[in-house]
């Protein structure tokens, strides 16, 4: 089967099931954003698409072959991630660490001139280039998420999994982002990425998945999935539906009764 898929998917954590049966099929070409209460197993969900977390049942499968499976070299190159806390170890330029992300691409002489070029256009998506001989260490905490956009895209993975990639940002770089994400889908990429905004997800994806205690309650476009009584469901709260200029606006109410 093509695609990134996930069949009857069972993780646990410390003992408790974080993740129940969740079967779903992600496609290239597509952006996916997945939804849900804080604890509803989104981000282990994603670390579970990209081999960071070995299933307790169930699998994740790539192009028919287990993910787990794959040689980590090529799961790192057809799979890009961006984790919702990332931590930067080194102290090291902004050019220099986004460079890392074509590590798994490398040939035995290191970064060549097509590397380096693709490096550039990375910062350039990014909004990098002002800050790229800056320490990425001394960088505020949207510019460093960035920064780890930036990397992922200088991986040019055929997937990219990103955890709350808009944590930080301010409005600007937040469209910015969204518009590469777009970007990428267009050009075939998958990504699938989750999100806490309902707004961004209404407008920016192509589907929806919204989980809730571990399980999928709702797979499809953003219009069914974001409905006011798969919120009422899924979050336990009242909401409706407000056209925008650009698209939906998801307005929270209220508790439900």
């Amino acid at each position: 089967m093509s695609g990134l898929t996930v069949q009857d998917l069972d993780v646990r954590l410390g003992g408790t099931a974080v993740l129940r049966g969740v079967t779903a099929a992600f496609r290239a070409g597509e952006v996916t954003a997945v939804v849900g209460p804080n604890g509803a197993g989104k981000s282990t969900l994603l670390e579970t698409l990209v081999g960071l977390r070995r299933p307790d049942g169930g699998q994740v499968t790539l192009d028919g072959e287990g993910v787990l499976a794959m040689r980590p070299r090529l799961r790192a190159r057809r799979l890009g991630f961006l984790a919702q806390s990332p931590e930067v170890a080194w102290s090291v330029t902004v050019r220099t660490f986004v460079g890392l992300g074509r590590t798994a691409r490398l040939g035995p002489w290191g970064l060549g001139a097509e590397d380096c070029a693709i490096v550039e256009r990375a910062l350039d998506a990014a909004g990098l280039q002002m800050l790229a001989e800056r320490v990425v260490t001394s960088l505020s905490g949207g510019e460093r998420a960035r920064v780890f956009v930036a990397r992922a895209l200088a991986g040019e993975p055929d997937w990219l999994i990103a955890d709350e990639p808009l944590t930080g940002l301010d409005p600007g770089h937040s469209l910015d982002t969204v518009a590469l994400f777009r970007d990428l889908a267009a050009a075939g990429a998958g990504v699938v990425v989750s999100l806490h905004d309902l707004s961004v997800a209404a407008r920016a994806a192509d589907r929806v998945i919204v989980l809730a205690a571990g399980r999928i309650v709702a797979d499809g476009s953003p219009a069914q999935c974001l409905a006011p009584q798969t919120l009422r469901a899924a979050y336990g709260v009242e909401a409706r539906v407000v056209p925008g200029e650009i698209g939906p606006l998801i307005e929270v109410l209220r508790r439900a009764d």
